[in-house]
């Protein structure tokens, strides 16, 4: 860990995953060392009492970054939710940071992102990649799995249904819960090391379709069987009735190119890395499911 004589820097900060970083960060770190920015920096109001540095940044005014970066030698770049445009914020974001003098960027990124990936995520986020590698600073890649966070919805209506509707055929994915991907973010930005490294940051299991249906059914107390589609179909059963809304049909390709992305396998990735950067194990699915279950 470092002496906390450098400032650290965590943008998105009032965001799920960026927010519980920080807060992460602050059990350890002095809080008038940590920058946090935002579009919506009211919405970190409790931090600026406890002493850390809110700034406003917003990635499309790029104008608004020298000075919300500024003073600032380590990173944590949250990945934005603009599948859209993220790519050109993402690369505003970093030329902002190395031109105000960051020296290393840390980005949550998702796993094999490369291509051919087809899930919808992977193509802004190996652009990412790229960017930062080419920036000038040293960096960090953290691959995030699907969050395990996600899963109860889908635990929920399996459980509800007696069926697991899916497309990802017999591959494999260790969901990761949200809170082991902050607690591997702060981990990083505190630390004096981790210089042009990637890591996956997954849970400690790796599930089949056939794995969540029986988790789901024991949680449950029900049976619930898994039944595989092809992607068309499986597009189709999210969409139902609702033909012409394309907001719907939208989302079910999304989810449908995640599913593709398991059954081609670039979802396989199953790492102790979380325990290896935090110091403790990290949690499972079940654990996760359990903590909400009524």
């Amino acid at each position: 860990m470092r002496d906390g004589k450098q400032q650290l820097l965590i943008t998105g900060a009032s965001g799920r995953l960026a927010k519980r970083a920080a807060e992460i960060v602050l059990a350890t770190y002095p809080p008038e060392r940590l920058v946090l920015v935002s579009r919506s920096p009211d919405a970190l109001a409790e931090f600026a009492k406890r002493g850390a540095v809110v700034r406003f940044g917003d990635f499309a005014e790029p104008g608004s970054l020298h000075d919300a970066f500024a003073g600032s030698e380590r990173m944590l770049l949250v990945s934005t939710t603009d599948l859209e445009n993220r790519t050109e914020l993402h690369g505003a974001a970093i030329d902002a940071a190395a031109a105000a003098g960051v020296e290393h960027v840390i980005y949550t990124s998702g796993l094999a992102p490369a291509p051919p990936n087809p899930a919808v995520v992977a193509p802004s986020h190996h652009a990412t990649e790229q960017r930062l590698a080419a920036a000038g600073v040293t960096w960090t890649v953290l691959r995030n799995s699907l969050y395990a966070d996600y899963q109860v919805a889908d635990a929920e209506r399996a459980m509800k249904t007696g069926a697991l509707i899916h497309n990802r055929g017999a591959g494999r994915v260790a969901y990761v819960a949200r809170e082991d991907c902050a607690a591997a973010a702060a981990a990083v930005l505190v630390a004096d090391e981790n210089e042009n490294a990637v890591y996956d940051i997954t849970g400690p299991e790796a599930y089949r379709a056939e794995d969540l249906a029986r988790l789901y059914g024991e949680l449950g107390g029900t049976h619930v069987e898994a039944i595989s589609l092809d992607d068309a179909a499986f597009v189709a059963s999210l969409v139902g009735d609702a033909t012409d809304d394309d907001h719907l049909k939208y989302g079910a390709k999304l989810v449908a190119s995640f599913g593709q992305s398991i059954r081609e396998g670039f979802m396989a990735s199953c790492t102790d890395t979380v325990e290896q950067l935090t110091g403790r194990s990290a949690r499972s699915l079940r654990d996760v499911l359990e903590s909400v279950r009524p």
